[in-house]
This record gives C-alpha cells, sequence and structure tokens, in this order.
C-alpha cells in the first residue's frame, strides 16, 4: 500500500498569484454564500461557537456541511483545475487517516499505547492544508498532525513509537521535510519561524508551514513566532486549528477576539476557514503558500473545526462538555460532507467507497501487527547524541548504567 494519494502536492499557478494580489490581504472575501454558511458555526447547548465574542463566525467556505459547491471570488482559483480523481484522492486520504487514527486509540485502550491524541473531527483541515504543500516545503506538526504526516508521505506506523515508548520519534524530519512531534506546547512555532527566515536568506523558492492549536495560542511562544515572523518577513505559515477546546478550557475563556484576527497586531493577514470543508482548506492554505514563497511574508490560518474525540486518551471530555454540542458538529463531519458532494456530482460510485473499505481493513491490520511487534529500545541509547563529540561524564553514567544493568544477571546467577 502506498501512502501518497492521488491528490499530490501541485506546484503553484499563476491564476492563484493572481487571485492572492487581488484582495486576500486580509481576512480573505467573505461572500454572501460564505456568511450564509458561517452562520451555521455556532455552537451547542444555545451557545455562540467560542473566540467570536457573542457573533457567529464569519469564515471561508467551499462546501457547505450538506456537500454543496459555494462560490468564492478569491479562493476558488485555488482548486478550479481539481479534477473527480483528486477530490476522490482527498476522500481517500481522510478515510484512512481517520481508520489509523481509531486504531491508535484502540491500541491505546489495549495497553499498547501509553498514551494517544486523536485527530477525530480535524481530517478536513489537515489533509486540505497538508496536500496544499510542496515537497520543498517544510512542515513543523505538533503532536496530533496525523493526517498532515500522512499527506507527507510518512508511514502512519511510524508515529505510533513515540507513544509506545520505542523510540523518540520514529522517522527522520529531512526525509520528507516534516519535523518530528513536538510535545512542548506552542515551541514548534519558534522553530518554523526561525526555519523560514534561513531559507529566506538562502534565496529558497519554498515555504514553512506550523501547526498549533487554540491553545497553543495563547503560548509566549507563539507570539514571539508571530513576531519574529512579522518583523523579518519570513516565509511561514501559522496555521491554527481550532478545535474550540484548550483540554477542558473553551476558547471563549481563551481570547476576546477571534482568534484569526490576531495576526493584524502583528501586521501580517489572518483568515478564518472552515476546517472542516477540505476543499476550503486546501484553498486557503495554498493561496497562504503562495503568499509566503512570493516574499509577502507570514500568514495566519485559522482553521474552525471540532475535537469530536478527547484531547488524549488520558482524558474525558464528557466531564467539561454537552452532548449537544458534540452532535451538532457530528453533523458537519468533514468525511461525510464531501462524500455527499462525490456522490452529488457523480465523481464516485459504491464500487469505489467499497474499495475503501477493504483498504481502511487492511490498513488497521497493518497498524496493530506492526505495533505489536516493535521490539523494545536499546536501554543504552538514551547515551548517543547527547554531545555531537562525546563526554566523559556521560562515558561514566553510561559505565554506572551498564554496572546497574549487569547486578540484575548476577542477582539471577546467585539464585
Amino acid at each position: 500500500m502506498t501512502v501518497e494519494s492521488t491528490a499530490a502536492r501541485k506546484p503553484r499557478r499563476s491564476a492563484g498569484t493572481t487571485a492572492a494580489k487581488s484582495g486576500a490581504s486580509t481576512a480573505g472575501s467573505k461572500t454572501a454564500a460564505s456568511r450564509t454558511a458561517a452562520s451555521k458555526g455556532t455552537g451547542a447547548a444555545g451557545k455562540k461557537s467560542s473566540g467570536t465574542s457573542g457573533a457567529d463566525p464569519e469564515l471561508v467556505q467551499l462546501l457547505t456541511p450538506e456537500g454543496e459547491r459555494v462560490a468564492d471570488a478569491t479562493y476558488d482559483p485555488y482548486v478550479a483545475d481539481i479534477t473527480p480523481e483528486e477530490l476522490r484522492g482527498l476522500y481517500r486520504d481522510m478515510v484512512l487517516s481517520r481508520r489509523f487514527d481509531a486504531e491508535a486509540t484502540s491500541l491505546q485502550r489495549q495497553g499498547e499505547l501509553g498514551l494517544w491524541a486523536s485527530m477525530l473531527g480535524q481530517e478536513a483541515a489537515q489533509i486540505g492544508s497538508g496536500r496544499a504543500t510542496r515537497d520543498d516545503d517544510y512542515v513543523f506538526p505538533t503532536y496530533r498532525e496525523h493526517g498532515v504526516a500522512w499527506c507527507r508521505g510518512v508511514d502512519p506506523t511510524n508515529l505510533l513509537g513515540m507513544f509506545r515508548g520505542v523510540n523518540n520519534g520514529g522517522w527522520d524530519p529531512n526525509g520528507n521535510n516534516f519535523h518530528l512531534y513536538t510535545i512542548v506546547i506552542g515551541s514548534q512555532t519558534l522553530h518554523a519561524t526561525g526555519y523560514a527566515m534561513g531559507i529566506a536568506k538562502d534565496g529558497a523558492d519554498s515555504a514553512v508551514i506550523a501547526y498549533f492549536g487554540d491553545g497553543a495560542s495563547s503560548q509566549g511562544d507563539v507570539l514571539e513566532a508571530f513576531n519574529f515572523g512579522a518583523v523579518y518577513n519570513a516565509p511561514v505559515v501559522f496555521f491554527c486549528q481550532n478545535n474550540q477546546w484548550a483540554i477542558s478550557e473553551p476558547t471563549e475563556r481563551q481570547m476576546r477576539v477571534p482568534l484569526y484576527q490576531r495576526a493584524q497586531g502583528f501586521g501580517f493577514p489572518g483568515v478564518r476557514v472552515d476546517g472542516n470543508d477540505v476543499l476550503a482548506s486546501l484553498a486557503v492554505t495554498r493561496w497562504a503558500l503562495e503568499r509566503a514563497r512570493n516574499g509577502e511574508g507570514p500568514t495566519l490560518v485559522e482553521a474552525y473545526t471540532y475535537r469530536m474525540g478527547a484531547h488524549t486518551t488520558s482524558d474525558d471530555p464528557t466531564k467539561y462538555r454537552a452532548d449537544e454540542e458534540r452532535e451538532a458538529w457530528e453533523a458537519k463531519d468533514p468525511i461525510l460532507r464531501l462524500r455527499a458532494y462525490l456522490e452529488a456530482a457523480g465523481h464516485a460510485d459504491e464500487a469505489f467507497f467499497a474499495e475503501l473499505e477493504t483498504e481502511s481493513e487492511t490498513l488497521g491490520k497493518r497498524v496493530r501487527e506492526v505495533v505489536r511487534a516493535m521490539p523494545d529500545p536499546d536501554k543504552f541509547a538514551i547515551f548517543e547524541n547527547v554531545y555531537a563529540d562525546g563526554h566523559a561524564l556521560v562515558d561514566e553514567e553510561r559505565a554506572q548504567f551498564a554496572a546497574y544493568q549487569a547486578s540484575f544477571a548476577d542477582e539471577g546467577e546467585g539464585k
């Protein structure tokens, strides 16, 4: 099975450049269709969605929750040439990445993983933005970007080693231009900005994208990255998945203005996109990355979505949010939305969906087999790569640890 889908990354297009210069320099155009669709974005249980100061969120939307295509003059050019095959590829990406995510959650419940951070509900934001990147772009994830990793060609089973405790990452970051997962909240935005400043000095025609969540947007590291990115006009896209909850803290307790508007205070544009709309997520991210490659500096993309599951498998979301809220967002499921569009447009038939279901089962089986076959880590690996040229203290500590390990064998021989 190959990881790469038919919705392959594409180089920038001249039509997109024209669109980027024609009015996408603030929060993007808000067409009447977009505003109408945005009115459906309120939270459940009679509350408005967080971060909107009591108002319904205006956002870029190309597919309604019912799967109907709506027009947007600014962003349509970025998906104007997308083919039915590529649309099926986006659907395949979301289905398989969700299956992988569900399998990982089950493995943790069975004691095979120490922890797992599910991306359930955020597939469209991740697949859309991930497929917008080019091979020469560099991606800095947090620890939930399993769909983006899929788009970058990282074998999904490699994502599980760290959560099983057998390695510190599991893949070569430079092999796919996809950095290792970052557990420290928000710090990867500084790494991404520094990397973007470097490639700008090198004159490279590429861009950087940094992922983080709504909770991380209040971290000092993220705000510092915004400032450095703006001052140095770095080719970086800050992609925030606003899934409404920073663990148990709703966004209305984190900020007083819509999240994307924070970019204005740093001097670069922000745009809010329907994060459950894979087509809009693809278009907006292509626009933002193109701005970066053209020397127009950073962009903040707020993907307005929802975490359908727990923050991690150590969390119980029923303790702090209403079932009505979750049910309201389940009606906006990103996978069902694209399927409705594919079926209505005649771009996919039952044979396609049946074949994909078989592929999904095969992937789930492979994930289970690979995880259970992962070898225990080398006990002495913790002493490697501490210093580039070695160090006497590390050598001493290694020897002490070796003696400690040997003591267990000695005890066994004495019995």
